[in-house]
């Protein structure tokens, strides 16, 4: 074996060659520094003398299939400058690590098309060393992620598991890559990331968010010349679960047994879409017959197609009519329900016709979320929070199935 092959192969540059072992089904190359290699560690004088050496040993890229190792006597140099003993330093190997950078970078590469444990298992190291691997390049690429240039956001909140622990989550709607993950949901957890921002003097243009309070509040105190775009499909799901509310007690409150039958099975069908309705399963007549034997349900349905056709007008000036119009038919319905959530409209119209100022959404965001989700499941949970948000950050990079 050569010596420019440790170099081309192994990335072992200044090394000499010594010889060769096999042991338990591996490989085992022993080399030596060069004397005239030989540095002080602090001032990077080559004035040093020869102290010993400490013998250690460094996981290498594999060769077939069998496992490499390298073997290194490290001399230890004293230097008179500075009148200190040390080793010396590594250029293929960094501190206080038992593999070497080409082995490194060979892990990062398979772990992108496996799961930890099957990269492990590949290269026969344990599953802490690849994620060790792992959580330092994600460290090193997204530990603060860049925030100058950011221009469009959406925020949302996701549940990580049981016992109410959520992440707020702030995507940059431009690139669909992450640039913030808080603890908990809510103003508080987004406190870092508006002092983050604030360093970073980033001009938002627009942030889409839900019409929670606690967001709307936050925006406004911390971008106050940003758009606040309430998002439509937020919009939908709260009067979707009004919806599911009204059709409950409308089956509590039913006298008629044929009603109540008729009510029990119409849930989903009133919350699906027109278009999504399966005609194999006769849910449009179903759906039609539940309708014609209550008219309080039919009203609160057929308005809520009627908001639906709120965000495809084709200018914001229209968009306000409609809306108002809305307002005014939910108003005069007389059913409880369809007022409040008129009111809800109301106070938030603003919000709701920013759409047509910046076509922005949490769609992406709620993409983004099911993607943790799925991160999530796949790998069992995680039991480093570090690297989990580490993960979420690199998650717009994944291009095939998610592993943990």
């Amino acid at each position: 074996m050569s010596t420019s092959l440790l170099y081309h192969a192994f990335g072992l540059r200044g090394y000499d060659y010594v010889h060769t072992d096999y042991q338990k089904g591996g490989v085992v190359f022993t080399i030596r520094q060069r004397p005239r290699t030989c540095r002080c560690p602090v001032c990077n004088s080559r004035a040093v003398l020869g102290r010993g050496h400490q013998e250690r040993k460094f996981k290498a890229v594999p060769i077939g299939g069998k496992p490499v190792t390298v073997i290194l006597p490290i001399p230890r140099v004293e230097c008179p400058a500075c009148r200190i003993v040390r080793q010396v330093p590594l250029n293929f190997a960094d501190p206080r690590r038992h593999y070497t950078r080409a082995f490194e970078h060979y892990a990062l590469e398979l772990s992108r098309l496996t799961t930890i444990q099957d990269a492990a298992h590949h290269l026969q190291v344990s599953w802490d060393t690849i994620k060790d691997i792992q959580k330092r390049d994600l460290q090193h690429r997204y530990r603060k992620p860049r925030l100058a240039k950011l221009k469009q956001i959406a925020i949302d909140e996701i549940s990580i598991g049981q016992g109410h622990r959520y992440l707020t989550v702030v995507l940059n709607l431009e690139s669909g890559a992450v640039v913030f993950v808080g603890e908990g949901k809510g103003a508080d957890a987004l406190e870092p990331f508006w002092k983050r921002l604030k360093a970073a003097r980033a001009r938002i243009e627009a942030v889409a968010t839900d019409m929670s309070a606690a967001y709307i509040q936050a925006v406004r105190d911390h971008l106050g010349t940003a758009v606040h775009v309430f998002d439509h499909f937020h919009v939908i799901k709260l009067f979707n679960e009004k919806l599911s509310n009204f059709r409950r007690e409308l089956h509590r409150e039913a006298t008629n047994q044929m009603q109540k039958e008729v009510l029990k099975g119409t849930r989903w069908l009133l919350l699906k879409n027109p278009e999504n309705l399966d005609p194999k399963r006769r849910e449009r007549e179903r759906l039609d017959e539940a309708l014609r034997m209550n008219l309080p349900l039919a009203t609160v349905y057929y308005m809520k197609e009627d908001l639906r056709q709120l965000w495809e007008q084709p200018d914001k000036a229209t968009a306000a009519r409609v809306l108002e119009d809305w307002i005014r038919r939910a108003e005069a319905s007389c059913i409880k329900m369809l007022q409040k959530f008129a009111g809800t409209l109301a106070m938030c119209r603003t919000g709701i016709l920013a759409y047509y100022d910046y076509r922005i959404s949490t769609g992406p965001l709620e993409g983004t979320n099911n993607k943790i989700k799925t991160m999530q499941r796949q790998a069992y949970g995680f039991r480093d929070q570090e690297f989990f948000k580490l993960k979420i950050y690199a998650i717009h990079e994944a291009k095939y199935a998610l592993v943990g």
